[in-house]
This record gives C-alpha cells, structure tokens and sequence, in this order.
C-alpha cells in the first residue's frame, strides 16, 4: 500500500463494512506504533492530542505547519492510513489544505464547523460549501480523501433553538457536499443518535469513550453496530485516559 491513491481507497473501504472502522486517535510516532501493534488498521491524528503534545491549546492555538509536521511523524512511522484532523482547516483555502494534508502523507480529513480564528460556527451552508471545495480539490489532485464532515452543533455555546434539527440539516448538507463520513460530536443520547442515523445515509462517526469501552448511554461496540455506526474515533479521550494511566503506574515511586 505505497501511493496516496491505494491508501485513501483502502481507509474508505473501511468505512462500508458490516461493523465499524474503529480509528484510535493518535499524537505522535510511538502512539501510532502502539495503535497499530495493538491490530488496527487506520488511525486518525488528533489535533488536541497532536497540540497538547507540542505545548499549544487546542483549537487552532498551534500553527498549521505544526500540526502538518505532527501529521508528516505519523504517517512516516506507520504502514496504514492516516486521517487527520484540520480542526476548522486554518482559515486555509481547501486546493492548499488538500495538498498540503496530502504532502504530509495523510489519506483524510476531518474538518469542523467551530472557526477558531473568529469564535463563531461557520452557516450550515458555508461549511458544505468549504467540503465541496476539498472534495473538489482531491478530486483534482486525483485522490478519493476521505472526508469526515463534523459539526459541533450540540456542543457550541451559540444559541440554536433546535439543535437536533440543525445537525440534520448540516450533516444533509455535508452528505450532498461529499463528504464520506459524519461526524456530529457531542450527541446527548440515543434517542438523538437514532434520529442522526436515521437521517442521513452516509456512514456516521461516534466518539469513544475508552475508561469504560462505551459512549454515554452503555453504547458499546456491539450496540454501536447494531444501531448502524459506522465510524468510531477516540478525540482527546485517549491520551487523557493514558494520563491517568501514568498517575496509578508511577504512584508506587512518588
């Protein structure tokens, strides 16, 4: 699996199987080793992971060329495909973030709708057009990058009346703009999942939850499954949870 093409088609075989690509998020070159050591088949890059270990804040507090170089460490350590997250894209237009991304060696993206640059959440309509752009440009760079299309619209501090139907419009409006996974984060419970899923027909990111195996609600990854996710990612939750792990292994030598 050597060029960019093969490696992005085989992260987007992963998202059309009977149970879901289970993508650890992952920071440096020793968390991808392990991830893929550990049987998995692709990973994602975390932003927030990839800042905190560089000393920067998450949301956009470290430079594009920072997270393009955490990304670049990634993929040159590990022999699977690499997604990445672009948190809002770095007020970058989408032809220079696509070949940018594609130059680091990562095969997709996941891009929010939170501007961190101008605290605000981008128009439901404006962030589709933005996927569009990147669809556009991947097409033109003759690779399928594999597009995660996230909104935090259960999660932004901005008023929005009904937030469950403005995630169906804005993940309705990413579907249609190419994007080849979904990624509502922070969806509150099931009933909201169900609703999500039911929505839209394009496979549907979750975040794990990896203290107790399952996101809120005791959904596992059998249930996961059998509700129809399609796409599983750790976010920050990961290396938070191997920060615990730390404090109980060293507590016997302080």
């Amino acid at each position: 699996m050597t060029s960019p093409s093969e490696r992005a088609e085989a992260l987007l075989a992963l998202h059309h199987r009977s149970t879901p690509v289970v993508l650890p998020t992952v920071w440096d070159a020793w968390s991808a080793q392990a991830a893929v050591s550990g049987g998995f088949e692709a990973l994602t890059v975390g932003s927030h992971p990839v800042a905190n270990s560089v000393g920067a804040g998450d949301g956009e507090d470290m430079s594009l060329e920072d997270a393009l170089a955490g990304i670049a460490r990634v993929t040159r350590a590990v022999d699977v495909p690499v997604s990445a997250d672009l948190e809002s894209g770095y007020d970058t237009a989408a032809a220079e973030l696509v070949e940018r991304v594609l130059d680091a060696g990562a095969v997709g993206v996941n891009i929010e709708d939170t501007v961190h640059s101008q605290g605000r959440l981008r128009g439901a309509q404006e962030h589709a057009d933005y996927i569009a752009d990147i669809r556009r440009a991947a097409d033109t760079a003759g690779v399928h990058l594999v597009i995660n299309g996230r909104t935090d619209v259960f999660k932004t501090e901005e008023d929005i009346p009904d937030r469950l139907a403005e995630a169906i419009t804005r993940l309705t409006l990413l579907e249609a703009a190419g994007a080849d996974s979904l990624y509502p984060v922070g969806v509150p419970d099931v009933a909201t999942l169900e609703a999500l899923l039911a929505a839209v027909s394009t496979p549907l990111n979750v975040t794990a939850h990896p203290v107790n195996g399952a996101i809120p609600e005791g959904l596992d990854l059998a249930r996961l499954t059998e509700l129809g996710v399609r796409r599983v990612s750790f976010g920050p939750l990961l290396q938070a949870a191997l920060a615990d792990h730390v404090a109980e292994i060293t507590a016997a030598w302080r």
